[in-house]
C-alpha cells in the first residue's frame, strides 16, 4: 500500500463519525476523491457520491458506509457524570474502563465507569452490566461544570489509535466499515489514474450514512441512483458472498475476475437476509443486481478491531478488475 493511501486510511479511522454525526468523515472522503472523480454529489441524507463517467447508461454502484458505532449523552447528573445510550450495536461489557472522546462544545476526554468491583454483592459479579450501570466520567465536579463542556445530545467515540501488529495486520477501532470506505476511495483513484473502466460504464462510489442503525443511507442512495456468517481468515483475501441478496451474474463476474487476476478470495454463503446495506440495495425500485464482498475482521464492534492490510489491497484489486470487465451491454438477468 502506498504511503499516501495508508496516511488517508489512518485519518479515516481516527476521525469520529458515530451514526448521525458523519460530517467530519464525509468531508475527509469528499476532499480525497475530489482529486479523481468526474463528479461529486451529496444528498439530503448526507451520502456522498464520487462518480466516474456520470453520463454512462450502465451504472455500477459501490457502497462503503462512513458511520461507526458510538454513544450519545442522554443525561447529566448532579455530580457531573454523563449517562449515555449506544449508537449501533455494541457489547456493553467491552466498554467498561474504555477511554472515550465526548464531542460537545469542545472535545473532552472521558472514561466509561461503573461501581467498584469491591462493592459488588456475590450475585452482581456473574451478571453482564447494562447501560444503566455505566456512566462517563469527564472529571467534572458538578452538572454545571460538565455542561460548560458538553451537553445532552453530545456524541461519544472511543479513544483508540492505529497500531501495526505482527506481519501485515493492524488494530484500531471502526475498521468496520471505514475500511470499505477507504477501498471505495482507492477504487476511484485507481480506475481514474490507471484506466480500465469502459467509457460507457459509470462508476458511483458512495460513502453512505447510518448503516449501523438500519442501513438508512444506502436505502435512499439506491433509490436516487436506481442502480456475516461462516469463517473468513485474515490474510486470505476478501470474502465473496453467495446468498439470497447476491445476483448470480455479479457473483460469477467477481469470481472470474479474481481467478483471472490471481487475486486471493474466500467463498461465503448465507441462507437468510444479512445485516448489511446489500439487502436493501437488492430490492430497490425494480431490483438491483447486487454482490457482497467482506474484508475479514476480528473483534467487530469493539475498541480493538483487527484486519490484514493485504486483504484491503486484494479487495481493491478485485473490485477494479470486476468494474473493468463490465460492458454497456452486460446482462445481469440471472436466467
Amino acid at each position: 500500500m502506498r504511503d499516501e493511501s495508508l496516511t488517508y486510511l489512518k485519518a479515516l479511522i481516527a476521525t469520529p463519525s458515530p451514526s448521525g454525526f458523519e460530517q467530519p468523515v464525509a468531508n475527509l472522503y469528499r476532499d480525497y476523491v475530489s482529486q479523481f472523480a468526474d463528479k461529486l454529489t451529496t444528498d439530503v441524507m448526507g451520502n456522498v457520491s464520487a462518480v466516474i463517467n456520470p453520463d454512462a447508461g450502465m451504472r455500477i454502484m459501490y457502497v462503503g458506509h462512513m458511520d461507526e458505532i458510538g454513544f450519545i449523552v442522554h443525561y447529566i447528573d448532579e455530580e457531573g457524570f454523563l449517562y449515555f445510550d449506544t449508537i449501533g450495536g455494541t457489547d456493553v461489557a467491552t466498554e467498561i474502563g474504555q477511554r472515550v472522546w465526548v464531542h460537545g462544545h469542545e472535545r473532552v476526554a472521558g472514561v466509561v465507569g461503573r461501581k467498584a468491583i469491591q462493592t459488588f454483592k456475590l450475585a452482581d459479579g456473574s451478571q453482564t452490566p447494562t447501560l444503566k450501570d455505566l456512566w462517563i466520567d469527564i472529571g467534572a465536579a458538578s452538572r454545571k461544570d460538565a455542561e460548560a463542556a458538553v451537553k445532552v445530545g453530545s456524541p461519544v467515540s472511543l479513544q483508540a489509535e492505529f497500531t501495526r501488529l505482527l506481519g501485515d495486520q493492524a488494530v484500531d477501532r471502526a475498521f468496520d466499515k471505514k475500511a470499505g470506505l477507504f477501498i471505495g476511495s482507492e477504487i476511484v483513484r485507481r480506475l481514474k489514474e490507471d484506466g480500465g473502466l469502459h467509457p460507457d460504464v459509470g462508476l458511483y462510489v458512495l460513502g453512505t450514512v447510518q448503516e449501523e442503525i438500519g442501513s438508512r443511507g444506502a436505502q435512499t442512495a439506491a433509490f436516487n441512483l436506481a442502480p456475516h456468517q461462516g469463517k473468513l481468515d485474515l490474510g486470505k483475501g476478501p470474502g465473496i458472498s453467495q446468498e439470497p441478496s447476491t445476483n448470480p451474474v455479479v457473483f460469477e463476474l467477481l469470481k472470474t475476475a479474481a481467478d483471472r487476476e490471481r487475486i486471493p478470495y474466500q467463498l461465503q454463503a448465507y441462507g437468510d437476509k444479512i445485516p448489511t446495506d446489500a439487502r436493501l440495495l437488492q430490492t430497490n425500485c425494480g431490483g438491483v443486481a447486487t454482490g457482497l464482498l467482506s474484508v475479514p475482521l476480528r473483534y467487530m464492534h469493539t475498541p480493538s478491531e483487527v484486519l490484514c492490510l493485504g486483504d484491503i489491497t486484494a479487495t481493491i484489486d478485485l473490485v477494479c478488475a470486476f468494474c473493468s470487465s463490465v460492458r454497456p451491454d452486460t446482462d445481469f438477468t440471472p436466467w
